[in-house]
């Protein structure tokens, strides 16, 4: 079925027609001959002299084009038949920490050093793109929380965003509190026998204002379970400080542990890239549960086809009048 998405874009369809009406002709720049006496033969006359017109032979392309820009910006689309999405699996948001600390480059991939979050991006990316079936979110973290990604069935996306994620764009501490906090308030609308929350932080709650246990225990009472992911290496493998100056010794893994425990979930220990892919397989083994059919209708744009027609009609418009000009000059020249 064809439909427009935006059809109040036609609403502007009468807009060229009433700037020219309340704006001031434009000056031209060229010189003119100017008669002194002419506003006293318009009063004599009783009539204004008015700028006329182009001829509808004139104007008849140029609302052509008006017309074909309008439809493109209505968003022109052909929506298809219902389709039925899976009906089982998880919904899944990661909270990952993109605090300061997650900067620090005491990782290891393919024999080379990388950032704690550059790990966590190349290995979590893949885990996401596996999610068939589930819908997936992403919230980032640091002195705030924040939803990046809603529970969608777009793992590309969800993909794309964390891979955009930047340190300290959320601030420098870690709100662990606040992002169980969100992932609630987000989850406790799906089915209560698949809200899973995975939690990745490198570092000990010292932001945010929800005390992590507190949040947890929410957790545990609306049936989120938490997977919590502790990342960094040993403190042999790496230096004591971060290029931001957090210690890479703050992993709480008490409390990590006691919010896993409290909502049914796991604790893992993330060391390296071995031990982190060991855990992206166990959490692959989480079972999905029956949900509801969920239906949604294919839309196919068309919006290029009046946009490529409005740009071929502006051509040929500009053609026409540079021509003539161009053949004058090159005569003049001969």
């Amino acid at each position: 079925m064809f439909e427009f998405a935006w059809p109040w874009v036609f609403l502007l369809a009468p807009l060229p027609w009433l700037l020219r009406l309340l704006l001031p002709p434009a000056d031209s720049g060229d010189a003119a001959l100017r008669v002194g006496f002419l506003d006293e033969l318009q009063a004599l006359s009783g009539r204004r002299a008015r700028a006329a017109l182009p001829s509808w032979r004139q104007q008849a392309p140029l609302v052509l084009l008006w017309a074909l820009l309008l439809c493109a910006a209505a968003r022109p689309q052909w929506v298809g038949q219902p389709l039925p999405l899976p009906a089982s699996g998880r919904d899944l948001l990661l909270a990952v920490d993109v605090s300061g600390s997650m900067d620090y480059a005491d990782m290891q991939w393919d024999g080379e050093p990388i950032s704690r979050l550059e790990l966590v991006k190349r290995l979590l990316g893949d885990f996401i793109e596996g999610r068939r079936g589930d819908r997936v979110g992403l919230i980032l973290f640091g002195s705030q929380a924040y939803l990046q990604a809603p529970l969608t069935f777009d793992r590309h996306t969800v993909r794309t965003w964390l891979d955009e994620a930047m340190i300290g764009i959320a601030g420098k501490n870690t709100a662990i509190g606040d992002a169980i906090g969100l992932a609630v308030k987000r989850l406790r609308q799906r089915p209560a026998q698949s809200r899973v929350l995975v939690l990745i932080t490198d570092g000990a709650n010292n932001g945010g204002e929800i005390d992590p246990m507190v949040a947890a225990q929410l957790a545990a009472d609306e049936g989120v379970r938490i997977y919590a992911i502790g990342i960094g290496a040993d403190p042999q493998q790496g230096g004591a400080f971060g290029s931001f100056g957090f210690s890479a010794l703050d992993l709480d893994e008490t409390s990590l542990r006691a919010i896993s425990d409290a909502t049914g979930g796991e604790y893992f220990r993330a060391r390296n890239q071995a031990e982190l892919e060991q855990i992206e397989l166990t959490l692959d083994r989480l079972e999905p549960v029956a949900q509801q059919p969920t239906l949604a209708r294919p839309a196919q744009a068309l919006y290029a086809w009046p946009l490529a027609l409005a740009l071929l009609g502006s051509l040929l418009l500009v053609s026409q009048v540079l021509w003539p000009d161009l053949l004058q000059r090159l005569r003049r020249r001969a």
